[in-house]
């Protein structure tokens, strides 16, 4: 026997310790929080100014607002331009950025100790006295709008925004993204009107982390921070989303697509939840990383996809449970199957004890690493402040994940996650999805890739024709960069389902879950190029003898068209 094989693996090492002190915090009198957080392992400091308001809580008719004001900080001040705030952040090797997400707007900033006040400087400068230059609102305007446009062509954006239309319904959470109008309608009072009125003191937490003499530092921040004038808080005021009480199937229609991207959702729990321990680790056990069920059930045993995971999106107000993967169009209705079989099994059944254990070791393992970083340190701290974490949440996490049983990871499961009422969205043909997934909710959508609603009694009559005969052996026209291409696909059919092998001049393929749905036929032949697998979707329609359709891959920029005859 091999000296190095072994027939088991090698026993986990002991956990690491992982301790931090407590942080030291106080309220300036205009009721300004301050976090600091001493630590000298690096010569760095990192800072964080955040307010308690996001995205959510733009106005009803300025979507985008608060995102812009964020983005502009930056962009000039008083004595800044641009350029030269951006100069003097890359003379000190620094850092200085503003962003907004649904709950908090958060001006982020890291140097070296040496330059601590500097920065703290900066982040003064644009915290007080931005200018909101229109040449600068232009370009954002401008940037916007074409991202506007470029996030229409992507599936997962899509599938997000039917995904949160449904599950948080008028809460403002379920804006996922501003519209043209309402960019257009961004103007530098707005901004700055805007600006004056939410940044206040007494809604907002400094969280400064690293090697800092904490007595000094508190002066400056008194110096910078100690006057400024507290002021109202705006309250979010939104209508709590109801449960679903039924599934309800959403279809974005990408004609042509090869692939679908699903998203099973439902709405879950926010952050300071007090089931928030069983329900990260019955997270990590379904679906959370590669080792998880829903990976290795999809990928790995099935082969639909290269990837399937969960996850809790945990919001201030609310959260959502998702399910989400992106397989072949014409797995779409075996890989929702597998999914549901999973969400059932998590409810139903006791966890073994193998799986419990591998699920706690990697989060305990894993969370000392976001940590390590002085930023990462921040971030941490910063969360817990926003969302109201206890004192000690830190330092216990790694015994509340312990602490976790089979039996709460069950109840979780069966608090959170609804496989008879959810959000079942999918982005892609709605042709050929909508027969595979129409068994698994009682109410149908179908949107185009804009928005717009489709009537799903068009998709109904290809839903419930015959399928035609496709079988034979076809000599197909293939039109190529000007040339016709000949190509030979041989198909065999029972029924709705067939098989076969695709001949190029690029290499031959076989394929095997092809569908038939009325006169048209899909599928996927992998091929073997230069030692690299490659997929071909092919679809097509019967007219007669003549087939007409398209051939795709990820190595052609656009569908290629083909006609041709069965032979005889």
């Amino acid at each position: 026997m091999n000296s190095f094989s072994r027939k088991l693996p090698p026993p986990p090492l002991s956990p690491v310790p992982f301790q931090l002190p407590p942080a030291h915090s106080l309220e300036l009198e205009n009721g300004l929080r301050v976090v600091i957080f001493e630590d000298s392992r690096l010569p760095l400091v990192s800072f964080r100014l955040a307010f308690r308001f996001g995205d959510a809580d733009d106005p009803a008719d300025l979507v985008g607002l608060t995102s812009a004001v964020a983005s502009m900080l930056t962009e000039g001040t008083e004595n800044y331009s641009s350029r030269e705030l951006a100069e003097k952040v890359e003379r000190l090797g620094a850092s200085l950025s503003a962003s907004s997400s649904d709950d908090f707007t958060i001006v982020a900033a890291s140097a070296l100790d040496l330059y601590a006040s500097e920065m703290l400087d900066l982040i003064a400068e644009v915290v007080f006295r931005p200018t909101f230059p229109e040449k600068e609102l232009d370009l954002y305007r401008r940037n916007t709008l074409e991202h506007l446009k470029f996030q229409r062509s992507q599936p997962s954006f899509l599938a997000n925004e039917q995904t949160s239309r449904i599950v948080y319904q008028d809460h403002p959470y379920s804006r996922i993204s501003p519209r043209a109008e309402d960019i257009e309608k961004l103007t530098r009072e707005r901004l700055a009107d805007f600006q004056s009125r939410a940044f206040v003191p007494n809604n907002a937490v400094l969280v400064v982390v690293g090697d800092i003499q904490r007595e000094e530092l508190l002066k400056e921040i008194d110096g910078h921070f100690g006057s400024w004038e507290s002021g109202p808080i705006r309250s979010r005021k939104a209508p709590s989303p109801e449960p679903l009480t039924a599934s309800r199937l959403c279809v974005v229609d990408r004609p042509g697509s090869a692939q679908a991207n699903i998203v099973l959702s439902n709405i879950g729990i926010n952050r300071d939840h007090p089931d928030y321990f069983p329900v990260l680790v019955m997270n990590q056990v379904l679906g959370a990383g590669a080792s998880s069920r829903v990976f290795m059930n999809l990928r790995e045993e099935k082969g639909y996809t290269y990837g399937a995971y969960t996850r809790f999106e945990m919001k201030k107000d609310f959260g959502t449970f998702e399910a989400t993967t992106e397989v072949r169009s014409a797995v779409t209705g075996d890989s929702l199957k597998e999914f549901f079989y999973e969400l059932g099994r998590i409810r139903d059944d006791k966890v073994p004890d193998d799986e419990m254990d591998d699920a706690k070791n990697f989060l305990t393992g894993v969370f000392p690493i976001r940590a390590e970083t002085l930023d990462g340190l921040t971030n941490l701290i910063v969360m817990q402040e926003l969302y109201g974490l206890p004192a000690d949440y830190l330092q216990t996490y790694r015994s509340r994940v312990a602490e976790v049983t089979p039996d709460q990871v069950n109840d979780a499961a069966r608090k959170y996650i609804h496989p008879q009422n959810l959000a079942v969205v999918i982005v892609g043909d709605a042709g050929e999805i909508i027969p595979q997934a129409r068994g698994y909710a009682s109410e149908i959508e179908v949107f185009d890739v804009d928005g717009n609603r489709i009537d799903p009694a068009k998709y109904h009559e290809v839903d419930g024709a015959e399928p035609h005969d496709f079988k034979g052996d076809w000599a197909l026209d293939l039109e190529f960069q000007g040339q016709v291409v000949p190509v030979q696909l041989n198909v065999s059919q029972e029924g709705t389902s067939v098989s076969g092998t695709l001949n190029t001049a690029l290499g031959s393929g076989a394929f095997s879950e092809g569908s038939v749905t009325g006169d048209k036929f899909v599928a996927t032949a992998v091929t073997d190029i230069q030692g690299q697998s490659i997929e071909f979707l092919i679809k097509g329609s019967l007219s007669g003898e003549i087939m007409a359709g398209t051939i795709s891959a990820a190595i052609i920029p656009d569908s290629l068209p083909f006609t041709g005859r069965r032979k005889a």
